[in-house]
């Protein structure tokens, strides 16, 4: 199974104080040595951390593969498709969230979801659709052309953390703490079972697999157990790892855990 590493908070930090350090770009090459196979990036319409001179820096000096995920917003889909990165990841966006809450409704943006597909691929790039676990929706990526889906994992990640977090109120976690013990495993394990099910109708199909959202060090295993998925998208577990132990470390623990047998 591939990782690619979402560095997109470096850019956060920066963005903090609003100077040039860190730099992502550094990033790219540390993530060469750590053994790492893509790099991930968002570029957000109102540019919270990735800048559009990011982008172009780093797509044209990495080693690595670059991911870029983006919006269906206009002004960007022509600036990607002019910085020609390896692949782009079509996302959903809303200025307000803290970060890509829920998939990519392909059902109901099909025509304009197709005209951006046709644009990638006629210049060589490799389309991924993020999407929820829903059979529609990754029928609805094959049929606009995406040779990739990544399969949104937010749900059984709150999930999990629910389930194994001592804290009474986490960010993203599932809010319903008072339902019963049992009640929320078994949320837990139906949300494996959607992912399963979504890869292998995806691989049947013929789509590629990726899952990405909420992933970190603890909660990977389940996922690592679905074959059809090939490769785990991941940021901000590996960046506040990176606080303490150094990017490079980070980064070779998550590839550790990935290929452990």
């Amino acid at each position: 199974m591939l990782l690619g590493v979402n560095i997109d908070h470096i850019a956060t930090l920066r963005e903090a104080r609003k100077i040039n350090d860190p730099d992502p770009l550094e990033a790219i090459f540390v993530a060469k040595r750590a053994g790492a196979h893509q790099i991930t990036m968002h570029l957000r319409e109102d540019r919270r951390h990735m800048h559009d001179c990011d982008i172009k820096r780093i797509c044209e000096n990495s080693f690595l593969p670059v991911n870029i995920e983006s919006s269906i917003n206009p002004q960007i889909i022509d600036y990607l498709l002019e910085i020609a990165p390896y692949r782009i990841t079509l996302v959903p966006e809303n200025r307000e969230e803290v970060t890509t809450e829920g998939g990519l409704d392909v059902v109901n943006h099909f025509e304009r979801i197709a005209q951006i597909t046709r644009a990638f691929k006629e210049k060589g790039i490799e389309v991924s659709l993020f999407i929820d676990t829903q059979i529609d929706q990754i029928c609805a990526a094959k049929e606009v052309g995406a040779q990739k889906i990544e399969l949104h994992t937010g749900t059984y990640a709150n999930l999990h953390l629910t389930l194994h977090s001592n804290l009474s109120r986490t960010h993203n976690a599932i809010p319903s703490l008072n339902l019963p013990r049992q009640k929320l495993q078994d949320m837990l394990n139906d949300s494996i079972t959607n992912l399963q099910n979504s890869a292998k109708e995806a691989k049947w199909l013929g789509l590629e697999v990726a899952a990405g959202h909420g992933l970190n060090y603890t909660n990977l295993t389940p996922i690592l157990n679905i074959s059809e998925i090939t490769e785990l998208n991941i940021g901000q577990s590996i960046i506040a790892r990176a606080i303490f132990t150094g990017l490079e470390s980070a980064i070779k623990e998550m590839v550790s855990l990935i290929n452990k047998p």
